[in-house]
């Protein structure tokens, strides 16, 4: 669920001169970038990662789109004071706000990870902004599935790692679950580690958050748009979990799946044009 295991340049990113911000609700501020015109395709990073994450996919969907990144509300180089009870579900408020208040209309949403659980958020709260989701690797289990009970355990554990300051304990908590294997962070590479420091904010807000705030599996049946899932076929044994369980409830009919071959669950980087392809055949004429 983390998405800062692609190899990145081990230095701050130089924050581009066309990168913009808009206030979403309460005084919360998302920093975005765009390129392009016509109907709206929105990437929401995985954890770990900010609106730089995706950034690389903006060029060529421009051709054919208006293609937007945004950091999620802790995430570099937003500012946003931590408030209690965060969840997915109000990751999925700001980005409702983030296209009400651009006036995007009906968008596409292409998920990573812990992105991808967003996106399900949204489409479930605010079908009347959403054209059609893609998840990649998504975050996405339900209440009373083993893979939920992994995963609040591993939040709680971080969460009292927050609590006593001990940020790597916490991070390595939250690590276990996507690695499906204990990880020490000092063994990260060191432009993965930077990668993560800088957006530690979010895994705080989350694990400090509302633990609570998971999906209805009842709600997820309803989803009408056309949905795409990708998984890649190197991805950690939760994931396979989680294409099981996701493929049971969305509706057949507006689902598409698809295995990249060879990718671990960074590929939305690592194997950045096969991702594309994927994406761009499915959006056509939607």
């Amino acid at each position: 669920m983390l998405s800062f295991v692609a190899a990145q340049e081990p230095k701050e990113p130089k924050l581009p001169a066309d990168l913009k911000k808009v206030a979403v609700a309460d005084g919360v501020e998302l920093h975005y970038i765009e390129k392009g015109k016509g109907v709206p395709v929105i990437f929401v990073h995985g954890g770990g990662g900010d609106y730089s994450s995706l950034e690389p996919h903006l060029g060529p969907f421009a051709e054919s789109y208006r293609a937007i990144a945004y950091s999620c509300r802790y995430n570099y180089p937003n500012t946003n004071k931590l408030q209690p009870n965060y969840s997915f579900a109000v990751a999925a408020e700001d980005l409702a706000g983030l296209i009400q208040k651009l006036e995007l209309g009906k968008v596409h949403v292409v998920g990573h990870s812990l992105g991808g659980r967003t996106a399900l958020f949204l489409a479930v709260k605010h079908p009347e902004l959403v054209r059609s989701i893609t998840l990649c690797d998504p975050a996405a289990f339900f209440k009373g599935d083993p893979v939920n009970e992994v995963v609040t355990r591993s939040f709680k554990a971080a969460r009292a790692a927050f609590e006593k300051g001990n940020t790597e304990e916490a991070l390595e908590a939250i690590l276990e679950v996507p690695a499906g294997r204990k990880v020490k962070f000092a063994q990260i590479p060191e432009a993965g580690r930077m990668r993560v420091m800088r957006n530690v904010g979010e895994f705080e807000a989350l694990a400090k958050g509302d633990l609570t705030s998971e999906l209805d599996r009842e709600a997820v049946k309803k989803i009408a748009v056309p949905t795409l899932l990708i998984f890649g076929e190197k991805s950690p044994p939760i994931f396979k979990k989680i294409e099981e369980g996701l493929t049971s409830v969305l509706p057949e009919k507006n689902r598409k799946l698809v295995i990249l071959r060879d990718a671990g669950h960074g590929f939305p980087m690592t194997h950045a044009e096969p991702f594309r392809k994927e994406v761009l055949e499915f959006l056509k004429d939607k």
